[in-house]
């Protein structure tokens, strides 16, 4: 085991105590949780609209269907994905998650080869 993997689980462990042994801890690392969910919205939007600032002119030859169909498909997964721990947390909740993420990921995989057929 190299130095820097046995630090890095090292500090994992450490985190892990003070989560389970200081008073309060558990609340800590939900905001912890909270705060990096936040990020990832962030980064997520960030990179969407990189995407879409690169992409602009083939997603306006798409259609105005097609473009409706594409904005709320990847609405819907960044919307689910953001919120995948309340919706695992019932069984219902965790169909309802598959069933967007797939019908999501359907949507995309449409549109990209009707876009591929006008390539």
């Amino acid at each position: 085991m190299s130095t820097a993997l046995a630090r890095n689980a090292g500090i994992v462990v450490l985190l892990g105590l003070v989560v389970w042994l200081v008073p309060g801890g558990g609340e800590g690392a939900d905001l912890v949780g909270r705060i990096l969910n936040a990020i990832f919205i962030v980064v997520a939007v960030m990179i969407i609209g990189s995407l879409y600032r690169r992409y602009r002119g083939e997603i306006f030859g798409l259609g105005d269907q097609w473009r409706l169909a594409l904005y709320a498909s990847v609405g819907v997964a960044l919307l689910t994905v953001s919120v995948t721990g309340r919706l695992w947390a019932t069984g219902a909740g965790a169909l309802i998650w598959v069933a967007l993420v797939g019908a999501s990921s359907y949507t995309l995989y449409v549109i990209w080869q009707r876009y591929r057929s006008y390539a």
